[in-house]
C-alpha cells in the first residue's frame, strides 16, 4: 500500500461522531466522555444555537416557531458537521428535519449514532427537569413524540440500546461501532490538556 493509499483509507474512516436520541438518552453525558477518550472536541448543538442567538431555545420556539428554529438548527449542524475530530450532540428533535437526516447519513466521515432509550427510562432520567422540559408533564404528547421519532432515530448508522448501560459502557460501545481506538496518552501528557 502506498502512502497515498494509506492517507486515502484513513481519511475515509470515521472523522466525526454525531449522537442522536430522545431526551434522557445520554447525549450530553456521553458526548464529552467520548470526545475525551478519542482526543476530539465535543459540541452540543443546542448550546451553540443558544450562544449564537443570545437566547434560550424555548424562547426561539415561542418567538419564531418550530419551523424557524429547525432551519437555524439545520444550518448550525451543517456547519459543525464539516469539522473533523468532533463529537456532536444533537437536540432530540433535530432528526425530524429531513435535510439534517440526509446530511448526517451521507456525509463522508460521519457516523450517526442513535442512543436508544425506552420512554420509561426517559421519564426516570429526566424526573425533576419538568421546568426545563415542559413536554414531560404532557405524557400523551411525550409518548406521541417518542413514537414519531423512534423510526427516524433508527435510520442512524448505528443504534445502541443504552437503558441498562453506564455512560462509560456507552462510550466503549460507540468507539467499537466506529472502529476507532482511543488515542494514546503521550508520556507527560495530562488527559485534561486534551479536553
Amino acid at each position: 500500500m502506498t502512502i497515498e493509499d494509506q492517507i486515502e483509507a484513513e481519511s475515509a474512516g470515521t472523522r466525526r461522531i454525531v449522537l442522536t436520541g430522545f431526551m434522557g438518552s445520554g447525549k450530553s453525558t456521553v458526548g464529552p466522555l467520548l470526545a475525551r477518550r478519542l482526543g476530539w472536541r465535543f459540541v452540543d448543538v443546542d448550546d451553540v444555537i443558544e450562544a449564537e442567538a443570545g437566547t434560550a431555545i424555548a424562547e426561539l420556539f415561542r418567538t419564531h416557531g418550530e419551523a424557524h428554529f429547525r432551519g437555524i438548527e439545520h444550518a448550525t449542524i451543517a456547519r459543525l458537521a464539516a469539522e473533523d475530530g468532533l463529537v456532536l450532540a444533537l437536540g432530540g428533535g433535530a432528526i425530524e428535519h429531513e435535510g439534517t437526516r440526509t446530511l448526517l447519513l451521507t456525509a463522508a466521515g460521519t457516523l450517526l449514532v442513535h442512543l436508544e432509550v425506552g420512554l420509561e427510562t426517559t421519564l426516570l432520567r429526566c424526573k425533576g427537569t419538568e421546568g426545563l422540559r415542559p413536554i414531560l408533564a404532557d405524557q400523551a404528547n411525550l409518548a406521541s413524540r417518542y413514537d414519531r421519532r423512534l423510526p427516524l432515530y433508527r435510520q442512524a448508522h448505528v443504534s445502541i440500546a443504552v437503558d441498562a448501560l453506564k455512560p462509560k459502557q456507552v462510550v466503549g460501545a460507540v468507539v467499537r461501532a466506529a472502529g476507532l481506538a482511543p488515542r494514546e496518552i503521550a508520556p507527560g501528557e495530562n488527559r485534561a490538556m486534551r479536553a
